[in-house]
């Protein structure tokens, strides 16, 4: 069984700066992190991965060539292969040509189910996994909360989504996208003390438009077909935070924490 979880990074909306003139994100001195939604499909694959030891997962992303570092860190946790899709022709690409770059890569790809988040921090549009469903002919559903892990094989999958102040179930037959939210609740493990410094650079392929073939007035700016009429910022509640004396009590606390997390 294989999984295909495309990932973004996006600005840290603390540092995120906005082009007004061209309606296009500055990305150049932005720390990057991994978008949260895609951060929880990712985490779901690699739980999967635990249970069932043939599954291969793959971790695609689209983006600066800056996200290598970012990138060899999801190999660390024990993803089996990445790729990233890179080339200044792509500069620009809104959601419809951005889709049309990931499509044109996964189409030759063989794999069961293509994991990713609902929607990113920097566009909140929810258009890149209906998109991509549309182009591959795939089954799609977003806004997932949970996925019943028993019941994730080669053929089918069942989950549940949040609809208003109502949570459905549904099955849904591969291959399919499945789009994950934050909300879920899964969380990415903390790479392991010893895999910290591992070379994974052969599992990383980075790939170009040379590669893909996609005419240029498809993609980047020419292609993109969205006019923005207006931008916001969106506000994010400050997380709980728990703080722990030097202690007995302190120190299994902290240890406890991070056994859940995987780290240790």
């Amino acid at each position: 069984m294989k999984i295909i979880c495309l990932v973004k990074y996006v600005p840290n909306v603390e540092d995120i700066k906005y082009d007004y003139e061209e309606n296009v994100l500055i990305r150049d001195n932005v720390k990057l992190i991994l978008n949260p939604d895609d951060a929880a499909a990712v985490a779901f694959a690699l739980k999967l991965k635990d249970s069932r030891p043939d599954l291969e997962l793959e971790v695609l992303t689209m983006g600066p060539k800056s996200v290598r570092p970012f990138v060899e860190d999801l190999l660390r946790r024990d993803v089996d292969q990445a790729t990233i899709i890179s080339d200044t022709a792509f500069a620009g690409s809104d959601t419809y040509a951005t889709a049309k770059i990931l499509a044109a890569y996964l189409k030759d790809k063989e794999y069961d189910c293509i994991l990713t988040g609902s929607k990113s921090l920097d566009g909140d549009t929810s258009h890149i996994p209906a998109q991509v469903g549309e182009i591959l002919n795939l089954n799609q559903m977003s806004n997932l909360m949970s996925i019943e892990q028993d019941s994730f094989t080669k053929d089918r999958a069942v989950f549940e989504v949040e609809s208003g102040d109502k949570r459905l179930k549904y099955e849904i037959l591969f291959p399919a996208v499945l789009s994950l939210r934050k909300e879920s609740g899964y969380e990415l493990p903390y790479i392991k003390y010893e895999n910290m410094s591992l070379d994974v650079s052969d599992k990383l392929d980075i790939i170009s438009n040379k590669e893909l073939g996609l005419a240029e007035d498809s993609i980047g700016l020419k292609g993109s077909l969205t006019r923005v009429a207006n931008t916001y910022n969106k506000n994010f509640k400050e997380k709980d935070k728990t703080v722990v004396k030097n202690d007995d009590q302190g120190i299994d606390f902290v240890y406890s924490f991070l056994e859940r997390k995987g780290f240790v």
